[in-house]
């Protein structure tokens, strides 16, 4: 992936390549980055970590490197990892490494690779205000800052290299911004986010450092963030002070936000006030009434602003300067960020601009809060179709249940099912369907309908078994899985259709005169255990293989008998192989032990006692879905 130009491979934009090498290999940091948002921030973080650790690096560094050169690589290398993003979209490859230089000591080499390599680094924002991606000041950033850089065009892959020097660099001879005259830095954004001197006669509008590290720590902070009224908070605080005395978020519905002005919303609920904050903490109500009575009112079609606001004279004094900027991502407007001011003066075009691309981060950071909430709540709406609205209750018998899906990720795939089979008898199911989300979801729709149809049909617990076997391996699963892309979205190559393995606890209780008798079958799923009114522990069925494996597989069942004070536990493999570092929950017979010391406990003691050990084990919560049946006999 070397990024040192060739006259037959480059066409070269820098002003040189570097051409230095070091009798020592140098230290290298490289990494494969999905071409997602989260890309930047991920780069950014390795860019830390390897300056962190080349710190630590005598034989290669006889004077530590100056913060100051970290601070521009990072920003290169978000820049070009954005860019490679963006404008490729494919994944990217991302090294940064340290080599000696006879003048400078030390030199930091960038190359970020992407696989398209038809599209050049794009420099220039969108004719439409519509698509406005997530980039900020792109190659004349990279040509500001670096010693010399380039891009190698292969036929497979393109890399962006530059050449970092551990002085600022002075500008380059064809550098664009030449001839244009200065902007003026805005002093308190550098005194707050870089207070160390500024370069004069460069164009503060792309080389204010301030405002790049600003953009920088505000990707950070807004990326992963699952709530949109949290992103409108934390917009408040990255605006007020440093950009604004106060600012203000207005967000707009799904529906009511696409397509016509705010005046014409059909009766709809108009845009919310998310939020309001002003540097005088006591002047933000009466400031929120006022900004209620008159909510922004932006132009058709939609753009990202700045567009004038009325300024709130009667709450805030007579002079003063207000800024509206749409918030769009997708091309879908999500809502609108203003920030004002007191006072006779307009913002400066610095803040103006760099107000402009935090509303682009901000937006986006809604617009992946949004679909994390829809996500969500299909999620809950699935899994409330795929367990039972309510438990059997079985005469002479206790039963206690605990269902602990993950957070996130969609359906778990525990599942379980208690119900009555007819003829004096009930069914009992504890499962768990290989993968999550959609997928899990599927097949536990086609599983547990079948468990029950099976079941009052008649069959006993080896011929379910069977047949729930087979039904996983047919054509089923091909529709199954169909469904599951067309949830998710395309399939990828080599997606073609693929059997959804099960395990799968399954029994049979039969009430009789002094206890209950219980047959059942375990397909690769963890063995129940039996636990005695005198605190013995045995398990209750044989180990066989998993449903949804071999279509020749024939299952066996075992029968055993639950008298008075007789507890069998069933649980997933969300219990037995909860982690603590290496070691897992049932390592040693770590249930069987847990499970002795209830003995005396009813039902629900046990199934408690045993989640809250589960949980105690492991500092950090369970990585996985968990669920646990107990049946106990009167």
């Amino acid at each position: 992936m070397g990024a040192i130009p060739t006259q037959r491979e480059t066409v070269s934009l820098g002003t040189g390549a570097p051409s230095h090498t070091t009798p020592h290999a140098p230290p290298v940091a490289r990494a494969t980055l999905a071409g997602s948002a989260h890309a930047p921030g991920v780069a950014r973080d390795l860019v830390r970590a390897a300056f962190s650790e080349w710190a630590e690096l005598p034989e290669h560094l006889s004077e530590p490197l100056p913060e100051r050169l970290a601070e521009d690589v990072t920003l290169v290398v978000s820049e070009l990892v954005t860019n490679a993003v963006v404008h490729a979209g494919t994944d990217v490859e991302l090294l940064c490494r340290l080599e000696d230089d006879p003048e400078h000591g030390h030199a930091v080499v960038v190359e970020v690779c992407d696989h398209h390599p038809s599209r050049a680094p794009r420099d220039n924002p969108p004719e439409t205000p519509y698509e406005t991606p997530e980039y900020g000041r792109g190659l004349r950033l990279v040509a500001a800052l670096a010693d010399a850089w380039g891009v190698t065009y292969r036929r497979a892959a393109k890399t962006v290299w530059a050449r970092l020097l551990p002085l600022a660099p002075e500008p380059h001879a064809c550098d664009e911004t030449r001839g244009a005259s200065p902007v003026a830095p805005l002093a308190p954004l550098l005194e707050a986010l870089a207070p160390e001197p500024q370069p004069s006669g460069r164009d503060g509008d792309w080389l204010n450092r301030g405002a790049l590290s600003f953009l920088a720590e505000a990707s950070d902070l807004l990326a992963g963030q699952l709530d949109e009224d949290l992103v409108a908070a934390l917009t408040s605080q990255l605006v007020v002070p440093r950009l604004a005395d106060w600012c203000a978020v207005w967000l707009e519905d799904e529906v009511s936000g696409h397509g016509g002005g705010w005046g014409e919303w059909a009766g709809g609920p108009g845009p919310r006030l998310a939020r309001v904050w002003h540097g005088d903490e006591g002047r933000i109500e009466e400031l929120r009434r006022a900004l209620e009575k008159e909510p922004p009112r932006p132009a058709e079609p939609p753009r990202s602003g700045p567009e004038p606001f009325l300024w709130p004279a009667a709450t805030l004094g007579p002079r003063g300067a207000a800024l509206a900027y749409r918030l769009i991502a997708g091309g879908r407007p999500l809502g609108t960020l203003v920030i004002g001011r007191p006072g006779p003066s307009a913002f400066p075009d610095e803040v103006t601009g760099l107000v402009e691309d935090l509303g682009r981060r901000v937006a986006l950071a809604i617009g992946a809060a949004r679909q994390y909430a829809r996500q969500a709540t299909i999620s809950a709406v699935l899994q409330r179709g795929l367990l039972p609205g309510a438990v059997a209750e079985i005469p002479g018998v206790r039963s206690a249940l605990v269902h602990e899906p993950r957070e996130q990720g969609g359906p778990s795939g525990d599942f379980y099912d208690l119900f009555p089979a007819g003829d004096g008898r009930w069914c009992f199911a504890i499962g768990d369907v290989q993968g999550k989300g959609p997928e899990a979801a599927v097949v536990i729709g086609l599983a547990r309908p079948w468990l029950r149809l099976l079941a009052r049909e008649g069959y006993g617990v080896a011929d379910v078994l069977d047949r729930l076997n087979q039904l996983l391996l047919d054509d089923a699963t091909e529709a199954a899985d169909a469904a599951a892309r067309a949830f998710v979205g395309p399939a990828g190559p080599g997606d073609g259709p693929q059997t959804r393995f099960l395990s799968l606890l399954y029994g049979e209780l039969a009430p009789f005169e002094g206890g209950v008798r219980c047959t059942l079958a375990s397909a690769g799923h963890p063995l129940p255990l039996l636990l005695g009114p005198d605190g013995s522990v045995a398990t209750a069925a044989r180990p066989q293989t998993l449903l949804g494996v071999i279509e020749e597989a024939t299952y066996t069942s075992d029968v055993l008998e639950l008298r008075h004070g007789d507890s069998l536990l069933c649980v997933t493999d969300g219990v037995t192989e909860r982690r603590s570092g290496v070691r897992q929950f049932d390592d040693g017979d770590g249930l069987a032990t847990a499970l002795a010391g209830c003995v005396g406990l009813d039902a629900e003691l046990i199934a408690e006692r045993i989640h809250r050990l589960v949980h105690e084990f492991g500092e950090r919560p369970p990585e996985d879905d968990l669920a646990l049946l107990v049946l106990q006999a009167e």
